[in-house]
């Protein structure tokens, strides 16, 4: 019955590692309890999806969206930044920043190049 249904499948979801995907997420909806829209027929969970991805009673994209769903971690929610608002007087006398790039790369080198490495002891 497996293999007939997932010839079935082959040509709603032609991509076979997308169809195993969708339909092992819907098995596992089933199985927290989901309602089902074709009869079970003594049929497991897997073959119950199957075959309702072959009947076209579940829309494949909406099933990958519904995966893609439930596999996101951080759901991005819309909300609108509170406006920065300026300084007042007195926050904007700030002492000037220090510019840590200011120095050449060739005074740099060669200071890197006189450091000497520590000496070694018997405790390392």
């Amino acid at each position: 019955m497996a293999r007939v249904t997932v010839e079935d499948c082959v040509d709603k979801v032609p991509n076979r590692f997308e169809l195993v995907l969708l339909s092992a997420h819907r098995s596992r909806q089933i199985s927290s309890g989901a309602e089902i829209s074709v009869d079970r027929d003594n049929d497991k969970n897997p073959v119950v999806a199957l075959r309702e991805i072959a009947d076209e009673e579940l829309s494949p994209g909406d099933l990958k969206e519904d995966l893609i769903h439930s596999l996101q971690r951080h759901v991005e929610v819309d909300e609108e930044e509170a406006p920065i608002e300026a300084p007042a007087a007195e926050e904007k006398e700030a002492p000037a920043l220090v510019a840590f790039d200011t120095i050449p790369e060739e005074d740099l080198l060669a200071s890197l190049q006189g450091l000497v490495p520590p000496e070694k002891t018997d405790d390392m």
